[in-house]
């Protein structure tokens, strides 16, 4: 068979360009440290390479969401646990203020130290994140979410909780909304509150009672009302609501419970004739509300030798007393969720680590070179192509010519 001397030509051309573009291949795998230098050259592989970094990306975006939910739960905390200093001392306050020793102008003092822990205990609830966003307004993270008025302390966020996507199947709450930590807090012992009434002229104080019986109280009104006939003073309850009478009249002992409907409290000091307490269920007062009650009751002066002005005084701090321990669980409360999602981060950190090592190693896999096999197929594209050129030159130099 005859070949053509342009046929030699082409073929040899193609054949050292093809092995130069191998030798090109495997010096650009060495210099970039990928096997696959274009999709061409394993399309299942780069398809795959693909699929696993858009998940590595993916799940360092939830690294950094992390990141971001953990400084932000980080704030809060350290914000509740001043919150939670200031409200113990605020209740030592009080309970300094209520002996009855005290004179106006030194209740007027502690008034006053009251009055500035109220203001820092204000400044906290404002506290905002690293960013200028304040951690208890719920979603409004621009809006300041309190705010002092002449009508006390108002609330201007929402009840919204940020969100944070911190892993494939889990969104994290970031914040708290004030409205629970600050405003939700429930009057009395938290089912039922008890107090004096204003037109009271005896010492009778009361207490804010517990629940003995939880599926016999009724959520209705009631009414202690006094009598004082002949030295002895008796009371009876009536269910406000309904109008129906709950005790008969019973002699009244200073200190001795009063039960009835699944719950109980007891009366202090000596009431007077006509005097009365009321019982009604819990409510929502801030604690804002109830510090600045306790300011108000220790700025009002007390009347010498009037037992009602000393036993309004009593009932306050007791009132007092008793909102700043269920504020104080509040708190409590939100603090530890804020810790246990701290914790659960710590968790998901922990996954979201090993699963980019393993996306990594996967992609390793897929993608990068092995040097040692490289270089050695380098040498050998080498010495082929130099085989080629060689060849190639003399065999082009061959000619009937050199023997004529």
């Amino acid at each position: 068979m005859r070949i053509s001397s342009s046929a030699i030509y082409d073929l040899n051309i193609t054949q050292m360009g093809l092995q130069q573009y191998n030798l090109t291949h495997t010096q650009l795998q060495l210099a970039t440290g990928r096997r696959m230098v274009t999709p061409a050259d394993d399309p299942a592989a780069a398809a795959r390479a693909l699929e696993v970094s858009q998940s590595d990306a993916t799940n360092n975006q939830y690294a950094a969401n992390r990141v971001s939910a953990s400084n932000t739960l980080g704030q809060s905390a350290a914000v509740l646990q001043n919150i939670t200093t200031l409200l113990h001392n605020m209740k030592s306050s009080i309970v300094a203020a209520s002996n009855q020793v005290l004179t106006d102008s030194e209740r007027k003092a502690a008034a006053s130290d009251l009055t500035g822990q109220l203001q820092t205990l204000l400044g906290e609830a404002n506290a905002t994140d690293g960013a200028g966003t304040y951690l208890f307004s719920g979603f409004q993270g621009a809006t300041k979410p309190f705010v002092q008025t002449a009508a006390g302390v108002q609330y201007q966020g929402d009840d919204g909780q940020r969100m944070a996507q911190v892993s494939v199947s889990r969104q994290f709450a970031m914040t708290d909304p004030g409205s629970d930590v600050f405003m939700r807090v429930k009057s009395g012992n938290g089912t039922f509150f008890t107090n004096t009434a204003a037109t009271n002229t005896g010492s009778g104080i009361t207490s804010q009672g517990v629940v003995l019986t939880p599926s016999l109280v009724t959520g209705n009104n009631y009414q202690v009302n006094f009598t004082v006939a002949a030295g002895a003073t008796s009371y009876t309850v009536t269910n406000a609501t309904t109008g129906a009478a709950v005790l008969p009249s019973t002699p009244y002992v200073s200190g001795q419970a009063i039960a009835f409907d699944g719950i109980q409290f007891d009366i202090k000091g000596a009431p007077a004739n006509g005097d009365s307490f009321t019982v009604a269920p819990s409510t929502n007062q801030d604690i804002f509300k109830t510090i600045t009650d306790a300011i108000t009751a220790l700025n009002t002066p007390v009347i010498p030798s009037n037992a009602a002005s000393s036993a309004s005084l009593a009932q306050s701090m007791g009132i007092a007393n008793a909102g700043i321990d269920a504020a104080l669980n509040r708190v409590l409360t939100v603090q530890a969720s804020v810790g246990a999602r701290l914790n659960e981060l710590d968790v998901l950190k922990s996954s979201g680590d090993m699963l980019s090592v393993q996306f990594r190693q996967t992609l390793s896999t897929l993608q990068d070179v092995d040097a040692v096999k490289a270089l050695s197929d380098l040498d050998q594209q080498k010495l082929s192509l130099q085989a080629a050129q060689k060849s190639f030159v003399q065999v082009s130099g061959l000619s009937l010519f050199n023997y004529m």
